[in-house]
């Protein structure tokens, strides 16, 4: 990455924001069938130059000890053929979505005959801020341009040379099928203060979004002039209720934990019935140390657990990213939810249970982005929900909460067909 200071980085950034929202203008000319042949462009591109990717993200990976990064984040940061292969496919997915600017969401005739519809429009400018996971380069540009918005990708340090490959391809599919030229921009240095500069461009820039760890969302949040797309956390809870199938409760579990552990819809704890947690504690316990997961238990969870780690109040409020989980066992339904509400981030949680009342209620009543019923919190996902990819996952309630695909980057205006009306 390059290296601008003082005034010219002001004015790098400034320059920047302003031809994505000269872009964001002149997408609204794009028609759905060019962006189409731009994703998938970009995906045949990604699988040509596999090669010349992997060596690029073998550049990130070789430096990844310098940047002071664990195995767990050196993981999110690796780009493998196979990896290339579903970013790619990934591409296909989002090219194969219904086009979503001009969709009439819905539509009403007044007495007088004035028509009203409702029509989606996008954000304008999304400027993306995010961390060490390459392949988010290519979901964040492909569902932002996708619909209809110009993106500035401010991707981390530890992926510039995948970042930059990547981004470099979507940009030559681009040009190749029509869309202005900046609609895509890769920020081009590494200068925290860069950051800064864009998020004092509301006049340029419609919307922030953070995709990271929480001091980098916490800063964007604090600085930002414009609205801010965010979750602070992922700490996710699975909750074994009473009537909990043993064999189901232990692969949800293992599954949710341990299948990606530094992602932030991964398990970091588990609350367990007191009526199950003499069955089913011990069988799930050795699945996961199976693992190799840490548990750290309260007193009572203890009792089923001698070996365990004491649970501190710090470690029910934890997101460890890693082989950590902590357990609580709960005299109710009614407990455990107080208890996920209490602790967790508003991200993903899931029940496991066989009793349909008590899976009504948790869905009801667990105040998160997603809930799961008899299924792991890892499916808390773009992808998996049939958005084709996600920018990111929103903890907040207004405007977007949980995933983020396409229609979560438009917002909408109201168009009126008249014959000539007029108010009375």
């Amino acid at each position: 990455m390059a290296v601008i200071n003082g005034d010219d980085l002001k004015s790098y950034c400034l320059d920047v924001a302003r031809r994505a929202k000269a872009a964001s203008g002149e997408l609204a000319r794009v028609t759905g069938a060019q962006k189409e042949q731009w994703l998938r462009r970009s995906a045949e591109l990604l699988l040509e130059r596999s090669l010349a990717l992997t060596e690029a993200n073998h550049q990130d990976i070789k430096a990844a000890p310098d940047f002071g990064l664990s195995d767990a984040q050196i993981d999110r940061l690796r780009l493998t053929p196979e990896r290339i292969d579903a970013v790619a496919h990934a591409l296909g997915e989002v090219a194969a979505l219904p086009e979503p600017i001009g969709q009439v969401i819905s539509s009403s005739i007044r007495p007088n005959g004035l028509e009203v519809q409702k029509v989606r429009v996008p954000l304008g400018v999304i400027f993306f801020i995010y961390e060490s996971r390459p392949n988010v380069t290519a979901d964040a540009a492909a569902l932002c341009v996708k619909s209809g918005n110009a993106v500035i990708l401010r991707g981390g340090k530890e992926a510039a040379h995948s970042s930059a490959a990547i981004a470099q391809i979507m940009a030559e599919a681009a040009s190749e099928a029509g869309l202005p030229a900046d609609a895509i921009q890769l920020v081009a240095t590494a200068d925290r203060e860069a950051v800064g500069h864009f998020l004092n461009l509301p006049e340029y820039i419609d919307v922030a979004i953070p995709r990271g760890g929480e001091g980098l969302i916490r800063r964007v949040a604090r600085e930002a002039k414009m609205p801010v797309i965010k979750h602070f956390a992922g700490n996710c809870h699975v909750y074994l209720d009473a009537s909990a199938d043993l064999e189901m409760a232990a692969r949800i579990v293992v599954n949710a934990k341990t299948q990606r552990m530094g992602v932030c819809n991964a398990a970091e704890s588990l609350v367990v019935h007191q009526a199950a947690a003499g069955t089913l504690l011990p069988v799930v316990a050795a699945a996961l140390r199976a693992k190799g997961v840490e548990l750290r238990a309260c007193p009572r969870a203890k009792t089923h657990l001698p070996d365990a780690a004491d649970a501190t109040e710090a470690d029910f409020a934890a997101e460890y990213l890693g082989p950590i989980l902590s357990i609580k066992v709960v005299d109710s339904l009614d407990e455990a939810i107080e208890h996920v509400n209490r602790y967790g981030s508003k991200h993903t949680d899931a029940i496991v249970t066989r009793d349909l009342g008590a899976a009504r209620a948790f869905a009801a009543r667990v105040d998160s982005s997603a809930v799961m019923i008899n299924a792991s919190t890892r499916f808390n996902d773009g992808g998996e929900f049939g958005l084709g990819a996600e920018i990111g996952i929103s903890t907040d309630k207004f405007h977007a909460r949980g995933p983020c695909g396409m229609n979560e980057l438009t917002s909408y205006k109201y168009v009126c067909y008249g014959a000539g009306q007029i108010r009375e």
